[in-house]
Parts: structure tokens; C-alpha cells; sequence
């Protein structure tokens, strides 16, 4: 009954609508900065490979950002800066929003497990709404347009059911 609510009702997309925008607008002002200003990740990084905790709690996660991560802080640090800025662009305008919180998820996750708190529990309890709330959690945004398009003309061919007398080929 609540998932059919937060799924297709028009009071809950309302709701979703000043959450997402609520979200998004952490994301894009977080990553602001770092998109247009002098960000580099890599104190950052050096700081979760140091924390004993991070790597007792969570041993593959730290040899990632020590092994894979951290020789590679430039691309992090792009990644991150931008991430940001498009999770928080996708939330604000409703497109393709369902992604957009997926991948603030992902980062927020990132963030908690290299032993940052702040408002990432926080954004991760309102953004699980957000995403279980699905195409609903966009209908008062881009998505209204952006999701049909997708639908008929990039999936156009995949969406259409076969036949039982058409070769599957």
C-alpha cells in the first residue's frame, strides 16, 4: 500500500519533488566548488588509507583506495567534483532522476565507508525514498518528457513485444 502511494500518487510525487530538489541542491552545492575551483582528492584519500579503522572494518575498500583509488586522484578528483554536480543537476530538474539518486547513493555509501559521516546518513534515508519511488519521483520534472522519449525512441525496438509467430533472431 505505501510503495503503491510513493510509487503512483500524485501528493507523493509533490513530497518526492521538494526532497529530490532538497538533495540535489547538497550535491550541487558540495560540488560547485570542486568542479570550478582547485579540488584535489588526494589529502583526502591519503587520509582514508591512514584511518585504522576504515581498513579493520572494511579491508577491501581500503586496498581499493590505497591500490586503485589513490595512484589515480586525478581522475577521483574529477569524478567526484562532477559526480556531484550532475547528481545534484539530475535531482534539481527531475531527469533521469532514478540514476541520478542511484549514483548519489553509490558516492554517499563511498563517503561512509571511508569513515565520513556528515549528512550522508541523512541523504541516504531520503534518497532510498527517491529511488524506490521510481518514475514517480520525477513526474513534476524532466522526466515527464526525458523517460517517454527514452522509451519509445532509444528503446523503441527492445520495448515492443514479439510475436509468437516471429523468429527471434
Amino acid at each position: 500500500m505505501f510503495m503503491d502511494f510513493l510509487r503512483n500518487n500524485k501528493i507523493a510525487a509533490g513530497i518526492l519533488t521538494v526532497l529530490r530538489v532538497y538533495i540535489g541542491w547538497q550535491w550541487l552545492t558540495s560540488g560547485w566548488d570542486k568542479a570550478f575551483g582547485e579540488f584535489d582528492a588526494t589529502g583526502y584519500l591519503q587520509g582514508v588509507v591512514g584511518n585504522e579503522e576504515v581498513m579493520e572494518q572494511y579491508p577491501t575498500y581500503h586496498a581499493f583506495i590505497e591500490n586503485f583509488a589513490l595512484p589515480n586522484s586525478g581522475m577521483f578528483s574529477f569524478m567526484v567534483a562532477w559526480g556531484e554536480v550532475l547528481v545534484g543537476l539530475g535531482l534539481i530538474f527531475g531527469i533521469l532522476t532514478t540514476a541520478a539518486a542511484f549514483f548519489g547513493l553509490v558516492m554517499n555509501f563511498a563517503f561512509m565507508f571511508a569513515g565520513t559521516i556528515s549528512s550522508n546518513p541523512w541523504m541516504v534515508l531520503l534518497t532510498i525514498f527517491i529511488i524506490a519511488a521510481g518514475y514517480n519521483a520525477g513526474r513534476f520534472g524532466g522526466d515527464r518528457w526525458v523517460i517517454p522519449y527514452i522509451r519509445t525512441v532509444v528503446f523503441k525496438d527492445k520495448l515492443t513485444p514479439k510475436r509468437a509467430d516471429q523468429k527471434i533472431s
